[in-house]
């Protein structure tokens, strides 16, 4: 179970995204940080983010190995460095934290990247994951075709813009919820 207490651990056992990233060999940050490069919020998203007001703990199980974290997670530092006081991002490796991986298996499987959005009491209010919708359409797009791409083959911008927009979108999601949350309504006077 995902209890507060047991988020609130893990979040505090969690790494900075540069943290988590210096844990991984020296070609998996080249590739995370190539990919950082090729990511960018647009202008009305900064924004958007920029004025979310309740503090948004999210956790995140990955593998610096992974293929779909590495085009994905960097799209999360994006978002956390266009609202900081708010958004705050913790990274732990799945398989030094089986327990978490364990509790968020996704289609009966041990997935990465799996992200777990918070209120400031660590409730949970959302899991995402293991891909978003728009990059499960680009793969079907690929593999469920005529053909298969090559493994490491480019990934297409639009395919960046379109998962960046569903990461926004969730971020979105949990903002407007903890906005619209009885409890927090009452705790912050708004």
């Amino acid at each position: 179970m995902l209890t507060p207490e047991f988020l609130k651990s893990k979040f505090e056992a969690g790494l900075s995204y540069r943290e988590y990233l210096e844990t991984g060999k020296a070609e998996h940050r080249a590739n995370w940080d190539a990919f950082f490069e090729r990511v960018a919020l647009t202008g009305p998203q900064r924004e958007l983010i920029g004025g979310f007001t309740r503090t948004m703990p999210v956790l995140v199980s990955s593998g610096i190995w992974c293929g779909d974290c590495v085009q994905q997670l960097p799209m999360l530092e994006h978002i956390e460095r266009a609202n900081p006081r708010a958004i705050q991002i913790r990274y732990l490796d799945r398989d030094e934290h089986a327990d978490l991986a364990q509790r968020v298996m996704v289609c009966g499987g041990l997935r990465v990247p799996m992200v777990i959005l918070m209120n400031e009491d660590f409730d949970l209010c959302a899991l995402c994951g293991d891909r978003t919708l728009a990059r499960y359409r680009a793969m079907a797009n690929k593999r469920l075709g005529p053909s298969c791409p090559l493994p490491g083959a480019p990934v297409p911008e639009d395919e960046i813009a379109a998962t960046l927009a569903d990461w926004v979108a969730s971020f979105e999601r949990v903002h407007l919820m903890l906005r619209l949350s009885t409890k927090l309504r009452a705790r912050h006077a708004d």
